[in-house]
């Protein structure tokens, strides 16, 4: 297992919209380690393949809160076909908009349609962090970030922050 290199924003790449997996290959199941690798190190929750310059339709989330408690969970190709009325508030954070956080709102439940690693069709009804979590990942897989959920305002003093930051990087 490798640790790939986290996208950052303002990097455009992560306003693509991600390509489905197709068939589910010795490569693919070695992207989805990496990832899983790539999140724990960051350490973060949940990682597109975006984020990682991977233009597919792959994440992986971990929710487990105990010490020392590792549940990878991977989904391929995942379709959210169901979303509660209910909202619920969350702080959010993502590993390629590093030491932001702001308040989303979304769907408190979602139901979702993926593949696992051995190319099965799978459904999941998430809530709580789970549910937050797949509906960040899902958007990043549509070119969609946090932080299109938060104000213009905000969002645009976060998208100067980091150029800026990028522009000093670069120089």
């Amino acid at each position: 297992m490798a640790i790939l290199p986290l996208v950052i924003l303002p990097d455009q790449r992560l306003r693509l919209v991600s390509e489905p997996v197709g068939t589910v290959t010795a490569e693919i199941r070695k992207i989805a380690d990496d990832m899983l690798e790539t999140m724990y190190d960051a350490p973060g929750v949940g990682l597109a393949g975006i984020q990682v310059g991977v233009q597919k339709r792959i994440v992986t989330i971990d929710t487990s809160k105990e010490e020392g408690v590792r549940r990878p969970q991977v989904f391929l190709d995942p379709v959210i076909t169901w979303e509660s009325e209910e909202t619920r508030g969350y702080d959010e954070g993502c590993l390629s908009i590093p030491d932001y956080y702001a308040e989303v709102t979304r769907p408190d439940r979602v139901r979702v349609r993926f593949r696992d690693l051995d190319g099965r069709e799978q459904e999941i009804e998430a809530d709580g962090l789970l549910a937050t979590c797949l509906q960040h990942e899902i958007d990043h897989l549509n070119g969609v970030l946090f932080i299109d959920h938060i104000s213009k305002l905000k969002r645009d003093r976060v998208m100067k922050k980091f150029a800026k930051a990028a522009k000093r990087d670069a120089a």
